[in-house]
């Protein structure tokens, strides 16, 4: 197993790491600063500024678009490969959308990539490319539990040359954003006498289609995370052409399983991002401040914390590229239940070290003056996206046992 960078790469992850560490990271606080000064839902002109000049010069130095694996559109890059750039994006929260590789667009992207008409592609997935709009991604429902997809009841009815839908979504995330443009919705089109993995197909929605109505922001730990949020959306008599369905009816989880896998990898990688990040601040904490007479460090349990922190880290890293390399051999049921695996440690591992090192900062961890209070609530609510914890461990689980026995599990 190969975990490394082909040469040719290494330039370029070089390159990403100085533009995230010299220009993009000088310019975080700044940034989220700017979110308290007007309307909550859209950019001030600071934050527009801030973004889009860095986009600009991402774009401009070729620095765009690493996400496109096994793509002629891309670099070329394994998913191994990527990982490591997905690592670096995530030390910074703006990190992924300054070189066009934020979620949920990338995982959309792949779909109308993999899937999409021409037509669809044209209108959508170029703009997307470009990081001129954004996208958003509606699975779950309030009213059912969706970590069981089977369980998705929006109503999606054929109409002439439409679909109308009907019901509502939720932790539709970036669907707060105003450049947020078109969703991908997965909705029920088959009855109850179809097999189960059967009912749903996905269905293109352009997010100014009439019968939308976003009904609230939803809050994270008392966060809206605004501009970007977590929407709470009711479709009402919404008609979509029929040409927008992709693939056609009772596909839905096909197409779901194409777009999951990658993008849990790059959640979990940006995770360890943002441990490597936190993990900085507490090393850098504990060697400034003094209490008792000595520096923080030398205090209690600090050497093995900070110890612990770093192994855990390491292991982490490991295991999720040894993951992106079961992804990388095209096996998708042997890749499942390290992705699975991963989704579960990163997310864990990321949260006990930002904890951590809230802990190094005392009141100041916890309050706006250091990025470790939003990096928790955000790696917090990773531990319920794409599938929550107990779902992987019942892959896991069921993958291991499998080799053990041939009844059903």
């Amino acid at each position: 197993m190969n975990f490394g960078m082909r040469p040719e790469y290494q330039n370029l992850l070089d390159r990403v790491t100085a533009m995230i560490r010299d220009e993009v990271m000088p310019l975080e606080a700044e940034y989220h600063a700017e979110v308290a000064t007007g309307d909550r839902w859209t950019y001030t002109a600071r934050q527009t500024e801030i973004l889009e000049s860095l986009k600009t010069k991402a774009k401009a130095a070729g620095l765009w678009n690493f996400w496109l694996t096994d793509s002629d559109k891309g670099f070329g890059l394994t998913t191994v490969e990527y990982a490591h750039f997905a690592e670096q994006m995530g030390k910074t929260p703006l990190g992924a959308e300054v070189f066009n590789c934020s979620a949920p667009d990338t995982g959309n992207m792949e779909v109308f990539e993999r899937y999409g008409t021409q037509a669809l592609k044209d209108k959508w997935l170029a703009p997307l490319l470009e990081g001129q709009i954004r996208s958003a991604y509606l699975m779950t429902e309030p009213d059912v539990a969706s970590s069981d997809a089977t369980n998705i009841r929006m109503a999606c009815v054929r109409d002439g040359d439409d679909y109308v839908l009907n019901g509502e979504k939720w932790w539709a995330s970036g669907a707060g954003d105003p450049r947020c443009k078109v969703y991908i919705v997965m909705v029920k089109t088959g009855g109850d006498d179809l097999p189960k993995h059967k009912r749903q197909s996905m269905i293109v929605v352009d997010a100014a289609t009439p019968g939308i109505d976003i009904l609230r922001p939803m809050q994270v730990y008392g966060h809206d995370d605004a501009p970007h949020g977590h929407m709470h959306i009711r479709f009402t008599d919404v008609r979509v052409p029929a040409e927008n369905l992709l693939l056609g009816e009772g596909r839905g989880f096909e197409i779901a399983q194409g777009r999951l896998g990658p993008g849990r990898i790059h959640h979990c990688m940006r995770a360890i991002g943002q441990a490597e990040s936190a993990l900085e601040l507490m090393c850098r904490r504990s060697l400034q401040r003094e209490a008792f007479g000595k520096q923080l460090a030398a205090l209690g349990a600090n050497y093995d914390i900070i110890a612990e922190c770093r192994m855990e880290i390491e292991m982490a890293r490991l295991l999720c590229l040894k993951a992106a390399w079961y992804m990388d051999q095209g096996d998708k049921r042997a890749a499942a239940p390290w992705i699975s695996q991963i989704k579960v440690i990163a997310p864990r591992v990321a949260l006990k070290v930002i904890d951590e090192a809230v802990q190094m900062h005392g009141g100041q961890g916890i309050s706006q003056d250091t990025p470790l209070a939003l990096a928790w609530t955000h790696v917090r609510t990773l531990r319920l996206a794409d599938g929550p914890d107990a779902v992987h461990r019942r892959q896991v689980a069921r993958a291991e046992l499998r080799q053990y026995t041939q009844e059903k599990v």
